[in-house]
């Protein structure tokens, strides 16, 4: 089989199968066709061809001529060894070629949160009456409350308020949880559904949308996130808050507060715990910090 048409066969099969989002799967495409173009240049045009030493050569190319960073050499090798085990599992090749091509070494980088009271500071800058803000507020609480992505956040449907204190949400791979919302969230959420919705919805039909924006229409991400750096400057926070700050915070001020590691790896969606153990590691800096400031004989 050419390279092109197994490289056509397995992104139909990652969408279809797996239901990757749109920019996952744009990211994959990408990935494998420079992936592509470095066999051809190779001479190698049919995946049968294809070695181990190539797949190695094409890793140290990205990171030495291209200059790629180790995280995007990391996420294209990922690519290229989705590509092979796909490959061999469906019999189009005998071995998984890729298999035994390490990826490069990623430094590792901990979750950046923010402080109890900064997070008060910067849901509090929604502080008013204006339509906007009331709305504003909802989405800041509920992001605060229920540690969701903003994508998943601006996803959401009313019909999933599933209840008056839990919120569906589908996550990655249509992956679907159900997730607690704390009184705070909820009565932000309810003031926003009384209040503005109704006026909002009536102008872009029969929208499901649980976020809208004035003209009716579903929030989108980018407005979700302008939503958020507008709080922050209002807040003096915007030196360091992203639109992931909330979901941060949400795990770590759990775990600060004695949640089971298992517990927020469910509320947060995370496939693997070792994901969620991240935040561990930023509250015991924290631990460390306080003994260290606070004992005697700490330093």
């Amino acid at each position: 089989m050419r390279v092109e048409q197994a490289v056509g066969r397995f992104l139909r099969h990652v969408a279809v199968e797996r239901g990757l989002a749109d920019n996952t799967l744009a990211a994959y495409r990408r990935d494998l066709g420079r992936y592509a173009e470095h066999l051809a240049e190779a001479g190698r045009t049919d995946v049968g061809d294809v070695t181990t030493a190539d797949v190695t050569a094409f890793l140290n190319r990205i990171r030495g001529e291209d200059g790629a960073a180790a995280s995007s050499a990391a996420r294209m090798l990922s690519s290229v060894r989705g590509l092979h085990r796909f490959l061999a599992e469906d019999g189009v090749v005998p071995d998984d070629v890729a298999h035994e091509v390490s990826p490069p070494k990623l430094p590792m980088r901990l979750p950046k949160a923010i402080g109890i009271d900064e997070m008060a500071r910067l849901i509090g800058a929604t502080e008013g009456e204006e339509p906007v803000l009331v709305r504003d507020r909802a989405l800041l609480e509920l992001l605060y409350a229920t540690g969701t992505r903003v994508s998943e956040a601006v996803g959401l449907d009313v019909d999933d308020l599933a209840t008056g204190e839990l919120v569906r949400v589908l996550g990655k791979g249509g992956k679907q949880r159900l997730v607690p919302v704390g009184s705070y969230a909820r009565a932000a959420i309810e003031a926003y559904l009384t209040r503005v919705r109704p006026a909002w919805a009536a102008k872009g039909g029969a929208t499901p949308a649980l976020f809208l924006g004035p003209r009716g229409g579903r929030l989108s991400r980018q407005g979700a996130w302008l939503v958020i750096q507008a709080a922050a400057e209002r807040a003096g926070l915007s030196a360091h808050v992203s639109p992931h700050t909330f979901r941060h915070s949400f795990a770590t001020h759990l775990l600060q507060g004695g949640a089971d590691v298992r517990v927020v790896q469910e509320l947060l969606g995370h496939s693997s715990v070792a994901t969620t153990q991240l935040y561990t590691l930023v509250t015991a800096d924290a631990l460390r910090d306080v003994y260290t400031t606070a004992h005697p004989r700490a330093r």
